[in-house]
C-alpha cells in the first residue's frame, strides 16, 4: 500500500463484514444485509496485530477485519460495492429496508 490512504464508508465495511453471522459458514450461507446506510463505528478493538474489530452502532461485533482484508476491501472497494448493489436487485430487495428476521440470501453475497 506504500503511502496511499483509503477510506471506507461505515455502511460499506458492515455490509461485507466477515463475520460469520454475515458471510455464513461456507459458499450460499451469506445473510444480505440491509438497513445499514445510517450504521457507523462506535468503537474498533484490536486483534493481536493482525486485526481490528469494530463495534457498530446496530450492535454488531464479531466481524474480524484483518489489515489485508481491510485492503483487499480498499483496493476492491467499487467492485464490492457493485456487487452488493446487484444482489439487493436479484433479492428484490432495497438497500434501505429493515433486515428481515431470517435475513435475505444472495449468492454471492
Amino acid at each position: 500500500a506504500g503511502d496511499r490512504s483509503y477510506q471506507l464508508g461505515f455502511e460499506f465495511m458492515r455490509v461485507w463484514s466477515p463475520s460469520a453471522e454475515v458471510r455464513g459458514h461456507g459458499p450460499g450461507q451469506e445473510t444480505l444485509q440491509t438497513g445499514k446506510r445510517d450504521v457507523t463505528i462506535v468503537s474498533v478493538e484490536p486483534v493481536g496485530h493482525y486485526a481490528i474489530k469494530p463495534v457498530f452502532s446496530d450492535g454488531h461485533d464479531s466481524g474480524i477485519y484483518t489489515w489485508e482484508y481491510l485492503y483487499e476491501m480498499c483496493i476492491n472497494q467499487e467492485q464490492m460495492w457493485q456487487d452488493y448493489l446487484d444482489c439487493l436487485e436479484d433479492a428484490g430487495v432495497d438497500r434501505d429496508a429493515p433486515m428481515a428476521s431470517g435475513g435475505h440470501a444472495c449468492g454471492s453475497h
